[in-house]
């Protein structure tokens, strides 16, 4: 037996957002696909909602084009929350009628979407699913910048773009580990940061002075690049004291120029989804995990999502609900 479900079989058409060629935001559009069956350790899923990251519209313009193969037509969205409606072969711990969150590659802009299993958990009750969507990308890659980098206990970490759905997530992690982060941010986010327990500071002109005055004892031990903007990496450098001592997850055409390391999570290596996920659900039920959304729209309004978040300054996650 291949497949376990009890809901409308494969090859019934269902609706996604797509786009058949690169551009800007206006390329997306309504299109129906084939109901996809789930293969060896997949999951099938009725999304519920869906998270909108920078990756989605760096993809839809061509920008990683030569990072990440897009095969046209190409239907965004690499995190998702929705209900199990089929499971293949060699899945275990997954049933129908099941609600989940999970990592897809791909595909999430839609009615339904396929999830490899070792990219997916159960969604608590307790956890809404537009929320539930802002976790995979975002604690997946706060859990490996921060084993990466290996921030310890005790060290200060300057992270740039703190208040995004990363910075967001990356913040609570490290808090929990006893590490003390330093935030860039505009000033309208400062409050945002201090909730998280994190010591805000003014991108711009004058940065390194700033986060010297700012961190303990003057001095930061490690830097991650979240924002990919404004040519820190040379300034992150200088703060850190060494290459090294710098990754970013945002400048990967800037990260060997500059001697730094990067991790865009397509480089496979080390799973870090299980890891992220029991993280950010043990917040969860301790009642600290903050996940602010900055947008929620339908997924009729994904064009209107790419655009906000193209244009960036964010607090938080974009969420599409299905």
């Amino acid at each position: 037996m291949t497949e376990t479900t009890s809901a409308t079989p494969a090859g019934t058409p269902t609706k996604a957002i797509a786009f058949d060629r690169f551009g800007d935001a206006d390329v997306l559009s309504p299109v129906e696909i084939e109901l996809p069956a789930p293969g060896p350790g997949q999951v099938r899923i009725a999304v519920r909602a869906v998270g909108v990251n920078p990756l989605d519209h760096k993809l839809r313009s061509g920008a990683m084009a030569g990072f990440f193969p897009v095969v046209f037509p190409a239907v965004p969205g690499y995190e998702l929350a929705g209900v199990v409606e089929a499971v293949g072969a060699e899945v275990a711990g997954f049933a129908p009628g099941d609600e989940v969150f999970g990592a897809p590659m791909g595909g999430g802009y839609a009615e339904h979407a396929l999830v490899d299993a070792a990219t997916l958990a159960h969604k608590p009750a307790t956890l809404g699913w537009a929320e539930a969507a802002a976790i995979p990308v975002a604690a997946e890659t706060a859990e490996r910048a921060l084993d990466v980098l290996g921030v310890r206990s005790g060290e200060t970490l300057l992270v740039h773009g703190a208040a995004g759905g990363v910075g967001t997530v990356l913040l609570q992690f490290a808090r929990a580990r006893g590490i003390t982060v330093v935030g860039t941010a505009s000033e309208a986010n400062h409050a945002h940061l201090r909730d998280l327990g994190a010591i805000p500071v003014t991108y711009g002109e004058g940065l390194a002075e700033r986060v010297r005055a700012a961190a303990p004892g003057g001095r930061v031990d490690r830097v991650l690049d979240a924002a990919g903007q404004g040519g820190v990496l040379p300034l992150s450098i200088e703060l850190a004291g060494d290459a090294q001592r710098v990754l970013t997850i945002a400048d990967p055409m800037g990260a060997p120029e500059h001697g730094v390391r990067f991790t865009g999570g397509m480089e496979g290596g080390e799973p870090y989804h299980q890891r992220a996920y029991a993280a950010a659900l043990a917040l969860h039920e301790a009642g600290t995990l903050r996940l602010p959304l900055h947008r929620v729209l339908p997924l009729a309004e994904a064009v209107e999502a790419h655009r906000l978040s193209e244009h960036g300054h964010l607090r938080g996650k974009i969420v599409l609900t299905v």
